[in-house]
This record gives C-alpha cells, sequence and structure tokens, in this order.
C-alpha cells in the first residue's frame, strides 16, 4: 500500500538521517525516489492486490481418483496462473498434500498444517468420512472447504456451512438408481457398501428413494472400511445367494469394487437371474484405467449397469481431453497409462470455481488477512501449538462468493443452488458389454429415466434401450427368486368347521388340506415359470371358525409367508397384505325362508299393489269430472238431467281405459286433458299386462323378507358366519345393532335358526357370502336369496406386502380364467344341485305406486291448468254478461248463484261461430252431392233454420 510506505517513512525519519549524505545531482534524486516507491510496492503491494494466495489440497495420491485428481488440479493452477484476465496478477499458490488413504486422524494433521500457513481455502478432502471431520475445523476458522469427491449427501447441511460440494449429490445418484428399479418393477434390493459415512449415507438416500417408488433394501450387507478380506467378501455374497432379491446394489470405494465382483462370478452370481447395479465407482475405474479391457477382470463386470455423472460435450472439453495424454505422462509418468475421469474433470473446474471467487472476493475489497481465535488461545497446553493458526477474517466472504459462481467448465454449467449443491444433476446410464461400454439412456432430476441426451431432444424418450444382462441375456430378470436356504414357503390355511368344498383337511393327515381354494392355489402355482416348494400349515383349533383377521396377522408377524383360503379382499386388509387377483367374485346376499305362491282367483289382482289400484281408480273418475265441467256448455253429449250426466261421467271415465270412449271432445282444454289422460292409461295398460303375464307363467316365490334394506331397518334378528367379516360390515356401514346380529359356524346351523326363526331364539335371515350361500341352498330348497348382492368382492391369496410372488400368482390367475380351468374347478366344487337351480328365488315386485307418481303427477296437473284457464275464461266472460244484466249492486250470495246458471246454460255461438259452420256444413253437403253423383250447384241447403 502506497500510503503504509508514505506514513512508515514519516514516522521513523531516523531510518532516513542514518544514512550517509549523498551527493547527487537533481535528476540522480528522482532515479533515487523511483527507486524507493518501486521497493516499497514491492513490500507494500496495493489495495486488493496480492502477489500469492495460499490453498491447500487433500488427496490421497494412491487412489484412483486422487491420481487423476492431482493431475486435473496442477493443470488448471498451471492455466490460471498463466491466465492474465482473472485475478488481476495474482498467482495461486498450491499446497497439495498426500492423505494417503487414510480418513481419519491423519487428515485431521494435514488440514491443520495447511490452516497454519495461512491458506484461504481447501480443495478436497477426497474422502466423505475425512470431509466430515475436516468441515468442523472449516467451521471454527472460516476457511471454505471445497470437495470434488465427497458426494455424502449428508454433508450438504446447515451444520457444515463451509462445506462446499464442486460435484453432483449421492442423493441425485440414488434417486437414479431408484428410478432404475423401479423402471423394471422390482420392489427389492439388496445393498452392499461399505461401513462408513459415504456407504452408510448413500445407502440410508437410496431407501428413502425406494420408498418413494413402493420399493425397498430388503437386507443390507456392509463390509469393514480398508479392512476386509477375501473371505469377508465370500461370506457376504454366500448369504446374499441364498436370499430372493437378486437386485444389488454396489455402493462401494473404487479401490476394491472389482474384487467384490470377482469373488461374486466365482460364485456364480454373475449368471443369467442376477441384476447388479454398480454407482459411479466403477465408470470411474472404466475411465481411469484404459488397460482394463485387456485383462481378464473384464469377465467380472459383465452385463452390470453403473453410473456416470453427464457432462456435455463443449469445445472446451474437447481441447483438455486432448491435452490429458500429454499432462498425465508428464506428472504421472511411473504409475502406467492415467485415463481421465469424471472426478478429474470435476476437480479442474472446482480450481476454476475457488479462482473466479477470489478474484470477486478482491474486487469487493475485501482483504486476506488472519486473526487469532480465542478459542485456541484459551485451550490448556500449548504442546500443539494452535495459537499460531489464524482464523480467516474475512472467509465468510469468500465462501458467498464462491456459491455466488455461475460459470461454464469442462463438466457444464457450474452453478450452486440455495441448498449448496450443484444445479441440475444428470447421470449417464452405462451397461458393460464385452471388452467396453454401452450407454443405455440418460437419468436427471427434472425428466428421470430418457434415451436423449437432453429430455426434450427430439429423439428422446422415456426409459432406456435395451440391455445386455448378466450371463448374456437379453431377456429382463424377475429380480428375485425362492431363497434357496432350505425354508419352504410357510402357506396358513383356516380350519373351518363349515363348507369343506370351500376348504377342508383331510382326514387322518395333518398338514393335507383340499377344496376349491387348494385346487386354484395349486394350479397357479403349477403355471409359473420357477418351483415353489411350500408346505400347508393349519391355522385354528378345528372347534370354531377361525378368525380371518388373526389369521391375516400372522402374515405382518412373519408367522406365513401366504393364506390361502376363502378371504375377502376388504379396504382395511389391503392395509396390512397384498391380495392376488380375485379367483372368485361373492358379494353379500340375504338368505330367508321362502313360500311359493299358488294361484287363486283374484290372481289378476296382483300386478299392482292396493294403493296402486286405489289411485288409479281415483284419476279415472277426476279425469273423467274435469272433462265433463270443460264439455257441458259446448257439448251435448255432456248436457242432460243429473242422473244422465252422472253416468256419463262414470261411461265416459273407465271407457278411456280401453279406449272406447264414445263422447266426443270439441273443446281444446278437453281435448289436451284427454290426450295426456290417454297417454297415462297406454302405460298403466302395457305395465300390467307385463307383471301379470309374469305372475301367471313363472312360479313365484315370496319371503317376508325383502332385502337388505327391509331387514336394516326391522328389529328382527340376524345371522352371520362366525369370524367373517361380515359383522363388522352390518355395523358399520348398515349402523345395524350389534345385539341383532347373532354369530353362527356351519349350514346345520344356519338351518336350524331359520326354522326357529326370531319368536324362538332364531333369525329371521341369514347374511353371507354367496359363494357360501349357493352350497347351503343347494339341497335346501324351502329357502332362498331374496333381494339383490348389496356387496361386490371377491376371494384372494393373501401375501405380505410388497411381495414379488403375489404380482406372479396374479398373473397365473389371469392364465386359469382365461384358459378356462378356474371354471372347471369352480364346477367340480361349486356346482348346483336341481333344487338351486330351478331360478332365482326372489319376491313378487308388485307395481307400486312411486313407479307411476310421475305419469299422474302429469295428469294432475294438465287437468289443474285446464280447469284454472276454463273458470278464469267463465269468469271473464261473467263479468261482461253482469255488466249488461246490470248485476253490479246484487248481494254475493245473488252473484254466485248467477255466476252457476251462466255457466250452467249452453255457450250461445257468436256470428263468426256460425258462419265457420254454415261454411263446413256446406262443404260437407257439397262432398256428398258429388258422391252420390248429384249436382251440387242445384242442392240447397236452409241454414238459417238450422237452429
Amino acid at each position: 500500500m502506497y500510503f503504509l510506505g508514505v506514513l512508515s517513512l514519516l514516522v521513523y525519519p531516523s531510518l532516513i538521517s542514518s544514512f550517509p549524505p549523498l551527493r547527487i545531482g537533481e535528476s540522480n534524486m528522482k532515479q533515487v525516489w523511483l527507486l524507493v516507491l518501486v521497493m516499497l510496492y514491492q513490500v507494500f503491494p496495493s489495495e486488493g492486490i496480492y502477489n500469492t494466495v495460499n490453498i491447500g489440497v487433500l488427496i490421497s495420491f494412491n487412489s484412483t481418483v486422487g491420481r487423476v485428481a492431482k493431475v486435473a488440479i496442477e493443470a488448471a493452477v498451471d492455466d490460471i496462473n498463466s491466465n492474465v484476465t482473472i485475478l488481476n496478477g495474482t498467482k495461486l499458490n498450491i499446497s497439495i498434500l498426500d492423505t494417503k488413504l487414510s480418513t481419519g486422524f491423519l487428515g485431521i494433521i494435514d488440514s491443520l498444517r495447511l490452516i497454519k500457513s495461512d491458506t484461504v481455502a481447501i480443495i478436497g478432502p477426497q474422502y466423505s468420512v475425512m470431509a466430515h471431520v475436516i468441515s468442523h475445523i472449516a467451521n471454527e476458522m472460516q476457511v471454505p472447504l471445497l470437495s470434488f469427491a465427497a458426494t455424502d449427501p449428508t454433508l450438504t447441511s446447515l451444520q457444515f456451512p463451509y462445506f462446499i460440494r464442486t460435484t453432483q449429490s449421492d442423493l441425485c445418484q440414488m434417486s437414479a438408481v431408484a428410478e432404475i428399479v423401479d423402471h423394471f418393477q422390482w420392489r427389492d434390493v439388496i445393498a452392499v457398501y461399505v461401513d462408513d459415512d459415504h456407504g452408510r449415507n448413500g445407502v440410508a438416500a437410496l431407501g428413502d428413494k425406494l420408498a418413494e417408488k413402493r420399493g425397498k433394501i430388503s437386507h443390507k450387507s456392509p463390509f469393514r472400511p480398508n479392512n476386509f478380506s477375501l473371505e469377508d467378501i465370500s461370506s457376504a455374497l454366500y448369504k446374499i445367494a441364498l436370499m430372493e432379491s437378486r437386485v444389488i446394489v454396489l455402493h462401494i470405494y473404487p479401490s476394491f469394487g472389482l474384487e467384490v465382483l470377482h469373488v461374486a462370478r466365482t460364485l456364480g452370481m454373475m449368471g443369467s437371474g442376477y441384476v447388479w447395479i454398480a454407482t459411479d465407482w466403477l465408470s470411474t475405474v472404466l475411465d481411469s484405467d484404459p488397460s482394463l479391457s485387456t485383462t481378464q477382470a473384464v469377465n467380472d463386470i459383465q452385463g452390470v449397469i453403473t453410473l456416470r455423472m453427464y457432462t456435455p460435450d463443449s469445445e472446451i472439453k474437447r481441447k483438455f481431453s486432448s491435452r490429458w495424454n500429454k499432462l498425465s505422462r508428464r506428472n504421472d509418468s511411473h504409475k502406467g497409462p492415467l485415463g481421465l475421469n469424471i472426478f478429474g474433470l470435476y476437480a479442474y473446474d472446482t480450481v476454476w470455481v475457488l479462482a473466479s471467487a477470489l478474484d470477486e472476493f478482491f474486487k469487493s475489497g475485501a482483504t486476506v488477512s488472519f486473526s487469532n481465535d480465542s478459542n485456541l488461545n484459551t485451550s490448556r497446553g500449548d504442546t500443539l501449538q494452535m495459537d499460531t493458526m489464524g482464523l480467516f477474517v474475512d472467509g465468510d466472504i469468500l465462501r458467498r462468493k464462491i456459491l455466488d459462481v455461475n460459470r461454464s467448465g469442462l463438466t457444464g454449467q457450474m452453478e450452486f443452488s440455495a441448498d449448496g449443491n450443484l444445479v441440475n444433476p444428470s447421470y449417464e446410464i452405462i451397461n458393460v458389454i464385452g471388452t467396453g461400454i454401452r450407454r443405455i439412456g440418460y437419468w436427471s432430476e427434472t425428466s428421470g429415466l430418457h434415451t436423449g441426451e437432453a429430455s426434450n431432444h427430439s429423439n428422446s424418450s422415456e426409459g432406456l434401450y435395451g440391455i445386455i444382462w448378466p450371463g448374456q441375456t437379453t431377456q429382463t430378470p424377475r429380480g428375485w427368486v425362492f431363497a434357496s436356504n432350505g425354508r419352504h414357503l410357510r402357506i396358513g390355511v383356516p380350519l373351518r368347521i363349515s363348507n369343506p368344498e370351500i376348504v377342508s383337511r383331510i382326514e387322518g393327515t395333518t398338514d393335507m388340506f383340499s377344496g376349491y381354494c387348494i385346487d386354484v392355489f395349486t394350479a397357479a402355482l403349477n403355471l409359473l415359470p420357477y418351483a415353489v416348494p411350500y408346505k400347508y400349515i393349519p391355522f385354528g383349533d378345528g372347534k370354531t371358525n377361525p378368525l380371518n383377521a388373526k389369521l391375516l396377522n400372522e402374515i405382518t408377524v412373519g408367522e406365513f409367508d401366504v393364506v390361502v383360503g376363502d378371504i375377502t379382499i376388504t379396504t382395511g386388509r389391503t392395509k396390512i397384505v397384498d391380495f392376488t387377483q380375485p379367483y372368485i367374485e361373492s358379494g353379500l346376499v340375504v338368505v330367508a325362508p321362502i313360500r311359493k305362491m299358488k294361484s287363486s282367483a283374484w290372481a289378476f289382482l296382483r300386478p299392482f299393489t292396493p294403493m296402486m289400484w286405489f289411485v288409479t281408480g281415483m284419476f279415472f273418475l277426476v279425469v273423467g269430472a274435469v272433462v265433463w265441467v270443460l264439455e257441458r256448455r259446448l257439448n251435448d253429449d255432456f248436457r242432460g238431467p243429473a242422473r244422465r250426466q252422472f253416468a256419463t261421467i262414470i261411461w265416459f271415465s273407465f271407457s278411456t281405459l280401453f279406449f272406447s270412449h264414445r263422447e266426443k271432445t270439441v273443446s281444446t282444454l278437453g281435448r289436451l286433458v284427454l290426450i295426456i289422460w290417454l297417454f297415462v292409461v297406454l302405460i298403466l295398460n302395457s305395465s300390467y299386462i307385463a307383471s301379470l303375464t309374469s305372475i301367471l307363467t313363472v312360479e313365484q316365490l315370496s319371503s317376508s323378507v325383502k332385502g337388505i334394506e327391509s331387514l336394516a331397518t326391522s328389529n328382527d334378528r340376524i345371522g352371520f358366519l362366525s369370524g367373517s367379516f361380515a359383522e363388522n360390515y352390518l355395523t358399520q356401514e348398515l349402523n345395524i345393532h350389534r345385539s341383532r346380529l347373532v354369530p353362527l359356524n356351519s349350514a346345520s346351523e344356519y338351518e336350524m335358526a331359520l326354522k326357529d326363526g326370531p319368536a324362538n331364539g332364531g333369525v329371521t335371515a341369514i347374511i353371507d357370502e354367496r359363494a357360501y350361500m349357493e352350497l347351503f341352498l343347494a339341497t335346501r330348497c324351502d329357502y332362498g336369496i331374496v333381494g339383490q348382492e348389496f356387496t361386490k368382492m371377491g376371494w384372494g391369496f393373501a401375501f405380505p406386502r410388497d411381495s414379488p410372488l403375489a404380482i406372479d400368482m396374479s398373473t397365473a390367475i389371469l392364465k386359469l380364467s382365461e384358459n378356462g380351468d378356474l371354471q372347471r374347478i369352480h364346477d367340480k366344487w361349486l356346482s348346483r344341485s336341481a333344487c338351486s337351480s330351478e331360478g332365482a328365488k326372489q319376491g313378487i315386485d308388485r307395481l307400486e305406486l312411486k313407479s307411476f307418481w310421475g305419469l299422474f303427477l302429469l295428469s294432475g296437473i294438465a287437468c289443474f291448468i285446464s280447469l284454472l284457464c276454463y273458470v278464469s275464461r267463465m269468469a271473464y266472460r261473467f263479468s261482461r254478461h253482469s255488466n249488461n244484466d246490470n248485476l253490479e249492486g246484487s248481494s254475493r250470495s245473488t252473484r254466485l248463484r248467477s255466476f252457476l246458471t251462466f255457466v250452467n246454460e249452453r255457450e250461445e255461438e257468436d256470428d263468426n261461430n256460425i258462419s265457420k259452420r254454415k261454411r263446413s256444413e256446406k262443404g260437407s253437403s257439397r262432398r256428398v252431392a258429388h258422391k252420390d253423383g248429384f249436382d251440387c250447384s242445384c242442392v240447397k241447403v236452409d241454414i238459417a233454420n238450422d237452429d
């Protein structure tokens, strides 16, 4: 700083006076002052400009990632120091420390050594375990920690604000793995991992992502970090080989990942049926070691799926790749050929991100200065010399500048989200085939799996390209097999004391069963493409029917692997177990005593209920009366003595039933009422004839119980099968009080309870599933199903949640249905006898008033409106008549009598009506004359005397 240089000369004048006097000219004095200023500039640089800034690097030189990262970081430092457009002349001074394969104590020592040397930022560490430890130091000393290889998702949290991940998080990688598993409809996976922060937290993220897809990790096989042998690997993989799942996710370090796959191949676990998904460690090994394809190790990874962080092609990436061979030979020639892997690209970009942030840091006026940490000064003892470490004063400013960086690098756009992770994570999905690899698709956070390089590309589509699986097969593995550890499939079967046709234990045996359910289950198993060892385990005491709820609970606690029997699929049960496709429909029905309806002399009255007969008769009279009112002033057919008029009303009303009324209607309102009524009569006639035909030609059965509606509203006792779901359904859904329900155990108890009836301690009806009731009614013709089936359910086989066997069994049941075997098994065990096949035992469905109230309402409205119009017209004409007759001062009774008299009189036709009638009759006469051969011009009709 120039100001500090001048200030030092003013404060320390003795320094100047101590120099011997010089006798120089004025021109020489200018040169001296120029030399002094140059020296001061070198000692005190101008504000915001430093000669160098110290950057620390922590990597493992002996690791695959570390070897590549070291070369990439040194290349990045050289490029930055030679670039005049960044840092304004300030150089990066890089101190690279080898952490070897240590993940703990030595890493702490190395980080402390770097911080003591006034380091403004640390690139690394390489391992997530070390990053957890050093992040605490970085927080205390406010030194940003930029890691290009620590992918543990828990590092990006509020606990470690100074940890900045410059690569993709394992949370994104595990999302991609979960998408692959879900794409192929696998549900269970086995996780093989290193038991440290990197492995545990990565597998935990995988479990969370699988749970979102209704998948799970069925088994975890951890390895001790850096301290396990081939025997440990063999022991772990041998246990995995005995398990059901065949989808294995290998989340491990590159240093010994190939050893695990080699042991797996020797155990026969790289053959057909297996699925190996390796995280990005395998693609890192393949990219870093070009000679791997020429070794025997390539045989150990055939068919494996691996992931690689996606980096788009760009010009700067191609230029750097072309330089790589020269860079790697110069810096790592003694180790053999070294390929450029994805972590090398991120390491190079990390140095540039830090340089860009430092550039903005200096431009903002921040300074590189350190102060003593009071917490370190107060620590007991000074053997560690902790007080020599300085706190980076403006470290938080630099941290924010790093998170604000937005630049294009070798890996694409380097930009951080609000949570400190890189934006737009994306992965390539790679299949190892032969001596090379094949890209089968991509995964991105926004679009999931797709085949195009960009999810919105025209050639892009969802899913993946075809895969060559282990065993050199293109058929997608099922993902699981039956465990080969000698354990049979444990099948729980209910010991019921009723309906042996459904399921029953064979006499003299303990674990052999027969019946409809058993035959269906066995037939479905035979259709599976693999063998299923199993054994039946009875459930129940054989004296009472076991509760299905308790039987299904045995699956949840692991006692049974499957339950076979008459298990109804309900909403509540699907929450605890998985059911197969229903193999039979069986809803609830009502069974009650029935009697035959014998024919009688009054059978013709059965189609209509008494109320229907009454309302129909009343409407006949009402319509006749309304037409009489509307017609009597104009129509002579409706005039005459009172007795004649009454007879006319009765005759006209009921003659409309047969459309044989002889009286003509001349008024418009009368015709309107009559036409609507004739339509009603047409519907009534058709319905009556159809119902009467059914009564006289089909045998009818009747019961006091009409169905579930009438049974639910009554107070009668109801029987149900003990242990079935019917009890909860009747109480919870139909609100039937539990005291009305009587549990019964067998068909004989059903029959006895129905015979006794509610008066003798029995029941009015039985509610049970149709399959049971069809067997019950097969030999009992005194009872029948009344009403309609009021639930739509079915029976299925129950499995544990997310069991893959449930899916295969459902497919097998559908095949049984398609080829007709399911129906043949049904006919074998549940075929009806002659008694139950006579016909559905339903009560007579008599036609009630509620079925026709709309028609009666229509006719009534027509009558009412017509009468209203008629009365209004008569009142209007009477008012004109009363004005002519001077009745305005008369009393109300006088006016009412006058009105009734006026209405009773025959309506006089006006001149217009007379003229119309004359023309009409004249035209009629002419037509008659022409018909009889006379000239109508010679016919004269005296119209004037017609009245």
